[in-house]
């Protein structure tokens, strides 16, 4: 039903469908924006997700590539349709990673390397509180709140019965080790995490400092992976700012490549587990 769909990931597989409609009429993006008299960046937008699409820019699309199939455009526009309903993150209002939220939604399994905090999937709400407060000063209460609740929100994926997303962390030791709100908040933190590492669909594996250099210096990053082949996978990389999202195949794998080369110098699950418990009667100590 309409009501079920992802309009995030409906709106990234019609944009796909209009860039594919595009590259067979052998046009550009500049070609088809001076055609409609709208922006370049529109088009380039439309195409990758990032805007909202309606139904009259499908069918001023279709237009201009000359699809004469009506099933084809008739399946556009119910797309376009589907993609300006809203998600369960939207009732939050003005969420800045909405985008990967709808992402993550959908997505059946997720890698996440994480070089300074716990994943936000795996954080208990006193650990979220005092890190969204940390991080962002002034923010006020009322948002510190809205914020929580959304990441409390995303973190019934893991729990879906049904459907739980695959998730694969690798965690650095600084993440264990930087203590975030208090002590104590660290203890249960930490003890919740060796909780979710034992769940069937979770993986948890330190990176310890006796690496040394590693593929992840650069900072945090995550794939996306989806069931539908028709969804390309994704890297996710946050930015203060404004996040970027990579989809090229080619980008894609070699963050993957990376990601192997983080899993094999991680210390394996069992270790792992035993690591953070340590880590954990430090605080408790």
């Amino acid at each position: 039903m309409a009501s079920n769909v992802n309009p995030t990931v409906r709106r990234r597989r019609l944009g796909q469908e209009l860039r594919r409609l595009r590259e067979l009429k052998g046009m550009t993006a500049e070609e088809v924006a001076e055609r409609l008299l709208v922006s370049q960046s529109k088009i380039s937008r439309l195409e990758n997700g990032r805007r909202s699409i309606s139904q009259r820019d499908v069918r001023d699309l279709c237009g201009v590539y000359e699809v004469e199939d009506q099933r084809i455009v008739d399946s556009l526009m119910e797309m376009a349709r589907d993609s300006r309903q809203q998600g369960w993150w939207h009732t939050f209002g003005d969420i800045p990673y909405s985008v990967y939220i709808g992402l993550e939604t959908d997505a059946e399994s997720l890698r996440v390397y994480e070089p300074q905090l716990v994943t936000g999937l795996l954080q208990t709400r006193a650990y979220a509180e005092a890190l969204v407060q940390g991080a962002l000063p002034e923010t006020s209460t009322a948002e510190i709140e809205k914020r929580v609740q959304v990441r409390m929100r995303r973190q019934e994926r893991i729990t879906d019965q049904a459907n739980p997303l695959r998730l694969w962390v690798v965690l650095d030791e600084a993440a264990l080790k930087r203590v975030v709100g208090s002590r104590l908040v660290m203890r249960e933190q930490l003890e919740h995490l060796i909780e979710m590492s034992q769940l069937p669909h979770v993986t948890v594996q330190v990176l310890p400092f006796d690496v040394g250099a590693h593929p992840g210096l650069n900072g945090q990053y995550a794939i996306l992976e989806f069931a539908d082949a028709a969804d390309s996978s994704v890297v996710y990389l946050e930015g203060v700012t404004s996040d970027l999202y990579l989809e090229k195949a080619q980008d894609v794998q070699k963050y993957a490549v990376m990601y192997e080369h983080l899993r094999a110098q991680s210390l394996n699950v069992e270790a792992s587990r035993k690591f953070i418990a340590d880590v954990a009667k430090e605080y408790a100590d």
